[in-house]
This record gives structure tokens, sequence and C-alpha cells, in this order.
């Protein structure tokens, strides 16, 4: 008498061809982010030179250390400060650019290409041409020469450090999030704009009453990805002002690079790089409620 296999052990079947697929994926997961993750909050509980062994244990000591160190306070409240100015910059620049070259332009597919370059260039190097642009005797001080204003410090300018590092990473990422934000307006129904001309609504009525709604979940998503991103910024600073002056562009993946390197605390820097993965976390939070919000 033959038996039929049930739908239990077809699926039981399938489990090894399934793992064998998965597997890949399963170790990037536990090498690449798991392990790092696990090493970084053991880390963090001990009093770790860096390199050097055996460490002892301090538990939450390291977190209360560094949370009243004045350094780190700053870290935090620069990077506050610079999340609160880029993000929305760089968001409303690349809306912007995307509806314009969503149009039929002459030249927008190579004005697209020319926003969108520096994001094929590694950080560094654009970190090296903006520090060119940037010097004293550079092509943007002469520029306002020739203006009649005088020479700007730009990076050492403790008012204009900050302003310059958003500048440096506003050109890098803009490109970056107005192609996200082109397959969305890619996505618009065109019908829709063509009903709204029709009912005599203007191209700012359009925008606000068609473009924006119907752009809400992939702007969430940049909002939030952005966001990340822009905690992550690390090598502009550390290349173009190493976090100075005076603390003003001291970021907090600097500061944590810098008590891991040039300190060589890397309990201290372990401690950081959590706080920065709980904020993180946090924010990853908040996407999921956006973006469920933006399905309903």
């Amino acid at each position: 008498m033959s038996t039929v296999p049930t739908r239990t052990s077809r699926r039981l079947g399938d489990l090894p061809i399934a793992l064998t697929f998965l597997l890949p994926a399963l170790l990037a997961a536990v090498l690449l982010r798991l392990w790092p993750t696990a090493k970084a909050v053991w880390d963090s509980l001990r009093s770790t030179a860096l390199g050097v062994e055996p460490t002892h244990w301090v538990g939450v000591e390291q977190y209360r250390t560094l949370l009243d160190d004045p350094a780190f306070l700053n870290s935090l409240k620069i990077t506050l400060l610079f999340g609160i100015i880029v993000n929305p910059l760089q968001i409303a620049v690349a809306l912007a650019l995307a509806v314009l070259f969503n149009e039929r332009i002459r030249g927008a597919g190579l004005m697209r290409t020319l926003v969108f370059l520096p994001v094929a260039i590694p950080q560094s190097v654009s970190a090296v041409i903006w520090a060119v642009a940037f010097r004293p005797d550079g092509p943007l001080n002469g520029v306002l020469a020739r203006l009649g204003i005088a020479p700007q410090g730009f990076l050492t300018s403790p008012g204009q450090a900050l302003a310059s590092i958003i500048v440096v990473v506003s050109w890098i990422g803009v490109g970056y999030w107005m192609m996200f934000l082109i397959a969305g307006l890619k996505e618009i129904d065109p019908t829709l704009y063509e009903a709204a001309s029709l009912d005599g609504a203007g191209r700012w009525a359009r925008f606000r009453g068609i473009t924006l709604p119907q752009l809400r979940r992939q702007l969430a998503f940049v909002l939030v990805a952005d966001t990340i991103s822009n905690l992550l910024v690390f090598a502009p600073v550390q290349i173009l002002t190493g976090g100075g002056p005076n603390g003003r562009t001291d970021l907090i993946m600097n500061n944590v690079f810098e008590r891991a390197y040039v300190r060589a605390d890397a309990g201290a820097a372990a401690a950081g790089t959590v706080i920065v993965a709980v904020i993180a976390l946090a924010i990853v939070l908040v996407q999921f409620r956006l973006l469920s919000k933006g399905s309903d």
C-alpha cells in the first residue's frame, strides 16, 4: 500500500535545501552583526586598554563615567545639532531635485547623473576635494575675494566648521536620497495629476495634494535611513577637522574612534558604540512605525 507524503513531511524534506540557501546569510549576520554587537556589549562592561590583557569587570560604571565626561556629552550635543540641521536640509534638497529631474526637461538625465556622481566617490576622496576648496587660499575664498568679501575660516573657524561639514556631507548624500525619491515619483499614477489639472489645481496644489501623500512611505524611509547615516558620519570629520576646532565638529563616531585608537580606552569606546547602537535602534523602531502608518 503506497503512502502519500503529508504536507508536514514535504516541508521537512525541503528544510535542508532552504537551510543551504539561508546559511551564507545566517553566517554573515552572526559574524558581521550579532558577534560584534555581543563583543561590544561585553567590552563595554570591562575596563579594557586596547590590545592589553587581562581586563577587569566594571559593569555599568563604564557608562556612568562616559555620561559624566564633558567631551562625550559635547559630542552628543554636537551630533544632535548636526542631525537637526543636516537631515531636513538633505531631504528637502533631495526632494526638490527629484521633482525637478522627474520633469521632462532637456538635460535632466545628465544633471541627475552629475548630482548622483558624488555618491560613487569614496567619502575620503570627497573630503580631500573639499579640504582643498576650504583652504584659506582655496577656490571658495578666491570667489569670495572676487565678490569683495573677506576670506573665511571655514574648517578652522569655530562658528563655521560644523556648517562646512554639513555642506560636505550633504554634497555626498543628497544624490543618493534623490534617487529613492525619483523611484517613488515614478510609481505615482499620472492620471492623478491629469485629473487635478482638469480641476484647476496649480503646481503647488498638485505637489501638496498628490506628490507628498503618494511619497509618504518613501519619505519615511529616507528620513530614518538618512538620520542613521548621518549619525554614523566619520570620514569627513576625521579628515577635515579631527573633531576641532574646540570640539565644534566632534561627532559621536569621531569621539568613539579617538577613545579607542588615540586614548587606547577600548572599554569606553565600546560603551560609546553601544550607546550609538541604542540610538540607531530607536530610530529603526520609529522607521517601522512610520512605514506601517504609510501602508495603511
